[in-house]
């Protein structure tokens, strides 16, 4: 085999292994309520520092943050130091900024670590509307018995009674629409779950949701 066919198949080779990387990250749409379910650990925190650690092909990146609160999570770790994410944002790894922003960050806990990344929820504190506030404190927490069943197309139902239906991928505004931003799903008194509203004018834009 020549030189030049060598180096042909190899570049051929580093192309295909990077755009399978640049590819590699996807992640489905998800409610606040619940990826505050799903997440071992939910936080406000300021990052006050990073490191690159050389682990992994592409290294980890540790974030040091300044915890403010803990909303979910006391009993897997009651105060976060360290956050830590893929350094590549192409394996869905976060990408943070020191000394600037308070951050809502959802994460898991592997071997006595947070993870997080970019199909977990993070974001700038001060972008999360009132409503979601309210729900990492209270509401959020009496709907993980709920579920919350996306819509991407109509005709959608729901199909039980612990259902609540999504539908904001329904409008241009896509799935941070007004039920990710202003509503959480919650059991009622009856036994079955839906969609409660915290502070917000009435959207006329939801599909098929219960107003109560």
């Amino acid at each position: 085999m020549s030189v030049w066919l060598s180096l042909l198949l190899v570049l051929l080779c580093s192309w295909s292994l990077s755009d399978l990387v640049a590819e590699a990250c996807t992640c489905l749409p998800i409610h606040p309520q619940d990826a505050f379910c799903n997440s071992d650990i939910v936080i406000r925190a300021k990052v006050v520092g990073k490191k690159l650690m050389k682990d992994g092909p592409f290294g980890t990146m540790r974030y040091t943050v300044k915890q403010m609160k803990m909303y979910r999570g006391f009993d897997k770790m009651p105060q976060v130091q360290y956050i830590y994410t893929e350094a590549s944002e192409s394996l869905c790894g976060v990408k943070l900024e020191v000394n600037k922003y308070q951050y809502l960050i959802t994460g898991r806990v592997y071997e006595g670590k947070v993870y997080t990344g970019l199909c977990n929820l993070y974001e700038k504190w001060d972008r999360l509307t009132l409503s979601q506030r309210k729900g990492l404190n209270h509401r959020y927490h009496l709907g993980c018995g709920c579920k919350i069943k996306p819509c991407y197309y109509l005709p959608c139902f729901v199909t039980s009674k612990n259902e609540c239906l999504w539908t904001d991928m329904l409008s241009n505004i896509g799935h941070s629409g007004s039920q990710s931003k202003h509503y959480a799903c919650i059991r009622q008194k009856e036994g079955y779950c839906s969609w409660y509203r915290g502070w917000a004018p009435p959207d006329k834009t939801i599909i098929n949701a219960t107003d109560p």
